[in-house]
């Protein structure tokens, strides 16, 4: 298992329908506010793990993550508002993952890819780049068992992320990262 690379993706949540808070005295409640709960803004986060790497004295010498990726994007605000001028640059989720997408994802941070075909050329030739030899091999569908992201990776991500309040894009992209990342 020392050459293989576990992709997968994961929606993360702004903020749950309904949360408890334990809140000292003097602690304000925090702000949440959405349209409503079927509006809640969401981000799909593409993960990259692999085996991690520890020498015989138990040491470290890879931890096993090799990124996650938002899919996100930058606009220029189109009004003002009295949170920010117009044209300020404002990150947003992007809301429909089509293929295409997810392919320009994957070419351009991971070289390799979910959801398409193994003989797939766009693939091939980003795959075989620089002298390497990778290749793509499909999980079988619906099949939870082999798939580590889902098992306890993503839920482990989520439980730290959800310990700090997110109000907008950016302090969600950071909570999940932080949290992607552990302690260092």
């Amino acid at each position: 298992m020392y050459n293989t690379i576990h992709i997968d993706e994961k929606w993360f949540y702004l903020t749950k329908t309904k949360d408890r808070y334990y809140l000292m005295p003097d602690e304000n409640e925090p702000y949440r506010t959405c349209k409503s709960k079927r509006f809640i803004l969401k981000i799909m986060f593409v993960s990259s793990i692999a085996r991690p790497i520890i020498d015989e004295q138990g040491n470290v010498l890879f931890n096993g993550k090799l990124g996650i990726f938002p899919f996100t994007n930058e606009e220029a605000a189109k009004r003002n508002s009295k949170n920010r001028s117009k044209g300020t640059m404002e990150v947003k989720p992007i809301p429909n993952i089509t293929k295409n997408i997810m392919m320009e994802c994957m070419n351009a941070k991971d070289n390799a890819k979910p959801h398409i075909k193994p003989d797939d050329p766009e693939f091939l030739a980003v795959a075989n780049l620089d002298g390497f030899n990778f290749q793509l091999v499909c999980q079988p569908a619906n099949s939870p068992d082999t798939n580590v992201n889902d098992l306890g990776f993503f839920r482990a991500i989520q439980t730290l992320k959800d310990q700090k309040p997110a109000k907008d894009v950016n302090e969600l992209l950071k909570n999940v990262n932080e949290a992607y990342l552990g302690p260092v």
